[in-house]
C-alpha cells in the first residue's frame, strides 16, 4: 500500500475588490519578462528540489542548477556590452530575486559567482580583467569566490590582516596569511568549486602601507586541485544553505602578477610605484566598497520575496485549517469550526508582517531605479545599508511567526518553512551584519547634518535647533496630540509627519549628546557610547523611508481598486510601525493615551479589512506552486 496522499480542504478564496493580475503586473513592474522567464526555467522537471540529506549531493544538484541558469544566458546580463552582455543591473537583481522562489542555496551561489566574484572584477577591475575573466565567470565554466572576510576580521574590513607585498625584482605581489585569525572564512565556493579568489589584503609597495585592495588569486587548478602555498578547509554543515560549498583559506607568499590587481581606483606601475587618482586613503578605500552595494540589495531583495513565499504557506493554510468552536450547523451535532484567518490574533500576527512585505517590495524598487545612476552615493548607500537590514529582519521574524501559525504542519520539512528560515537566517549578518550596517546608517545621517550647518554661522546654527525646538513644541500642541478621528489617523500625511518628527528628533538629540560627547573623549569612543541612540536613529530613518517609497507608489497607480486595496496595506504598516513605537510617541508627548488606544483599534480594523482580500494579496506574489511545494499551501 502506497503512502496516503494528505486531503486538506479547499482554501476559501473570497472575491477580492482588485485584479490579483493587476498587482502581480504592478510588482513584477518593468522587469516582468526575465521574471517569467526565470520561472519558466525553474518549473522544469530537472529543478526538482533536492530532498536528499547529503550535502555532497545537495551541492552537485545546486552547482548543476547554476550552470543550467548560465546555460540559459542569465550570467551574461550583467556584463559589460562590449563582451556580449546587456550591462542591466536592474535586470538582473530581478533574475536573481525571481530564484529566491525557488531555493536560496541557488541564489547565494549565484549571488557569490556573478554579484561578488564577477562583480567585484567588473566594478574594481580594467579591460584586461575584463576581458580575460568575465565571459568564463558568465558560463560557469570559471568559478570563483570573494574573499573578503577574515576570521579575525569581519565587518572591519579595513582592518583585514591578509597582505599583499609587491616585489619589485620579480614584478609580483606576494599574498599572506600572517596569523591563523587572518584566514579567510566563510568564503562561498571556496569549499569545493572554486578555482580563483578575489582577495581583499593591505597593499604594500616599497615599505609603504596603502591600505586594503583586492588581487585575483588562483586557489586551485582545472582539476579541482589546491594550488601550491593555499591552505582550504572546508566550513561543512551549517544552519542553513547547505547547497553552498563555503570554506576557510590561508595563503603562504603566494606569487601572483602585477597584471592581477584590480586597479580601477589604484594601480602600482611597471616601475614599481603606487598610483592613484583619490589621494585620501580613507575616501579610496569606501569608493572600492561603495562600488559593491548591489550584493545588499539583492540580498534584500532576495530575503522579501522568500517572505513572500512562507507568507503565502501560512495565509494560504489559515484561509483552510479550522479549529476550535463556531456556529452549530444544524445537520451536524457539533458545531462548525472556525478559520485560522478569522481569529484575531492570526490576522495580528500575518497580516502586518504582509503589509511590510508590500512596503519593503516598492522601497526596494526605489533602490534599484537608483542603482546604475544613483546621484549622491552617501544617501544611497545609507538607504541601500538600512533597507538591507529592515527587510532581512523583517524576513527572519516574519518566516518564524509563519512557522508557529502554521502549528505542527509548519515543522514538517515537506511544507518548506524549515528551508526558508534556515536559509535566510545568515542574511541578517552577510553583506553587512546589520547591527552595524544600522550604525553606519545613523554615522551618515549625523555627518550629513554636520554639512548642512557647516556653512552656517554661530547665530545661524542657533536659530536652526531653535527652529526645531518650535517644531517640536507644535507636534506636542494638544490638537495634533488628542485628535483621534478615524480620518484624521487613516491620513498618509499624518503617518508620515509622525514619523518624519521621530526621526529629526532623535537626529537632533543624537547630535547634541555627541557634540557634547566630543568635546571630553574621542570621536570613536563618543559613537561607542551612543549605540543605543543610534540604533534609533537609524531605525526611525529607514521606517520613514520604506513608508515615503510605498506611500509615492501609490500615488502613481491609476487602476482605483487596486489603489483602494494598496492604501490599507499600506495604512496597516503605518500604523502598525507607529503603533510599534508609541512608548517614544508617549514619552515625547505626541500622543495621548487615547490616541493610541485608537491607532490600536485602528489596525485592529484594517487586520480585518485586509483578512478579506489576503488570499488574493499572497496570490498576486506569482509564485508557482511547483516553486511553493508545501502541500498545506496547493490547491
Amino acid at each position: 500500500m502506497g503512502p496516503i496522499r494528505p486531503a486538506y480542504p479547499p482554501i476559501e478564496r473570497k472575491m477580492p475588490a482588485f485584479d490579483p493580475r493587476a498587482l502581480q503586473r504592478l510588482l513584477d513592474g518593468d522587469q516582468a519578462e526575465i521574471r517569467d522567464r526565470v520561472k519558466q526555467l525553474i518549473t522544469q522537471p530537472e529543478f526538482r528540489y533536492y530532498d536528499g540529506t547529503d550535502i555532497e549531493g545537495y551541492r552537485d544538484q545546486v552547482l548543476k542548477w547554476v550552470r543550467q541558469i548560465a546555460d540559459a544566458g542569465i550570467g551574461r546580463i550583467g556584463l559589460p556590452r562590449s563582451l556580449g552582455g546587456e550591462e542591466n543591473p536592474a535586470k538582473f537583481i530581478a533574475a536573481a530575486e525571481t530564484l529566491a522562489f525557488h531555493d536560496f542555496s541557488l541564489v547565494i551561489k549565484l549571488g557569490v559567482q556573478y554579484g561578488l566574484f564577477g562583480g567585484s572584477i567588473q566594478l574594481l577591475g580594467t579591460e584586461y580583467q575584463h576581458k580575460k575573466y568575465l565571459a568564463d565567470c558568465a558560463s560557469a565554466k570559471l568559478m570563483g569566490c570573494f574573499a573578503m572576510t577574515e576570521i579575525g576580521h569581519g565587518s572591519n574590513v579595513q582592518a583585514l590582516e591578509t597582505a599583499a607585498t609587491y616585489e619589485k625584482a620579480t614584478d609580483t605581489f606576494v599574498i599572506n596569511s600572517p596569523t591563523y585569525s587572518a584566514g579567510k572564512t566563510f568564503i562561498g565556493n571556496a569549499g569545493r568549486d572554486g578555482r580563483i579568489a578575489t582577495v581583499f589584503a593591505q597593499l604594500e609597495v616599497n615599505r609603504q602601507h596603502h591600505g586594503v585592495h583586492a588581487f585575483l588569486v588562483p586557489i586551485r587548478d582545472e582539476n579541482g586541485k589546491t594550488l601550491s602555498g593555499i591552505r582550504i578547509e572546508d566550513n561543512d554543515v551549517k544552519l542553513g544553505l547547505n547547497g553552498v560549498d563555503n570554506g576557510q583559506i590561508w595563503f603562504d607568499h603566494v606569487r601572483i602578477p602585477r597584471s592581477e590587481m584590480l586597479n580601477r581606483f589604484a594601480n602600482v606601475t611597471d616601475r614599481g610605484n603606487y598610483v592613484s587618482d583619490i589621494l585620501s586613503p580613507s575616501t579610496r578605500f569606501f569608493t572600492m566598497i561603495g562600488t559593491l552595494v548591489g550584493g545588499r540589495i539583492s540580498v534584500a531583495a532576495g530575503s522579501n520575496n522568500v517572505c513572500k513565499s512562507a507568507l503565502t504557506i501560512a495565509i494560504r493554510y489559515a484561509a483552510r485549517r479550522r479549529q476550535f468552536g463556531g456556529a452549530p450547523l444544524a445537520a451536524l451535532s457539533h458545531p462548525l469550526e472556525t478559520l485560522l484567518l478569522d481569529y484575531p490574533t492570526h490576522q495580528r500576527r500575518l497580516l502586518p508582517p504582509l503589509a511590510t512585505v508590500f512596503a519593503v517590495d516598492f522601497a526596494l524598487k526605489h533602490l534599484i531605479q537608483q542603482l546604475g545612476s544613483r546621484a549622491s552615493t552617501r544617501s544611497f548607500e545609507t538607504k541601500a545599508a538600512a533597507i538591507k537590514a529592515f527587510a532581512t529582519w523583517n524576513a527572519n521574524r516574519t518566516i518564524q511567526t509563519c512557522r508557529e501559525c502554521c502549528g505542527g504542519e509548519g515543522y514538517i520539512a515537506a511544507n518548506r518553512l524549515a528551508a526558508l528560515k534556515a536559509d535566510t537566517d545568515i542574511c541578517t549578518t552577510f553583506e553587512g551584519d546589520n547591527t552595524v550596517l544600522m550604525q553606519l546608517v545613523a554615522k551618515n545621517l549625523l555627518t550629513g547634518l554636520k554639512e548642512k550647518i557647516k556653512g552656517m554661522k554661530s547665530g545661524q546654527v542657533t536659530r536652526f535647533f531653535f527652529e526645531h525646538k518650535i517644531n517640536a513644541v507644535f507636534k506636542q500642541n494638544p490638537l495634533f496630540r488628542r485628535t483621534r478621528s478615524d480620518e484624521f489617523l487613516l491620513d498618509s500625511e499624518f503617518h508620515l509627519t509622525m514619523m518624519r518628527f521621530r526621526e529629526w528628533t532623535v537626529l537632533i538629540a543624537c547630535a547634541e549628546e555627541f557634540r557634547e560627547l566630543a568635546t571630553s573623549k574621542d570621536v570613536y569612543t563618543a559613537f561607542t557610547t551612543m549605540q543605543r541612540e543610534l540604533l534609533e536613529l537609524a531605525y526611525a530613518y529607514v521606517e520613514r523611508v520604506v513608508l515615503e517609497k510605498f506611500v509615492e507608489a501609490i500615488s502613481m497607480i491609476d487602476e482605483l481598486p487596486l489603489k483602494k486595496t494598496l492604501t490599507r496595506v499600506c495604512r496597516l504598516f503605518a500604523l502598525w510601525q507607529l503603533e510599534t513605537n508609541r512608548a517614544w510617541y508617549l514619552e515625547n508627548g505626541v500622543l495621548s493615551g487615547a490616541k493610541s488606544r485608537a491607532i490600536t483599534r485602528l489596525v485592529d480594523q484594517l487586520c480585518r479589512e485586509v483578512r478579506e482580500e489576503a488570499v488574493a494579496l499572497v496570490d498576486s506574489f506569482g509564485i508557482p506552486d511547483s516553486c511553493l511545494a508545501a502541500p498545506i499551501a496547493l490547491e
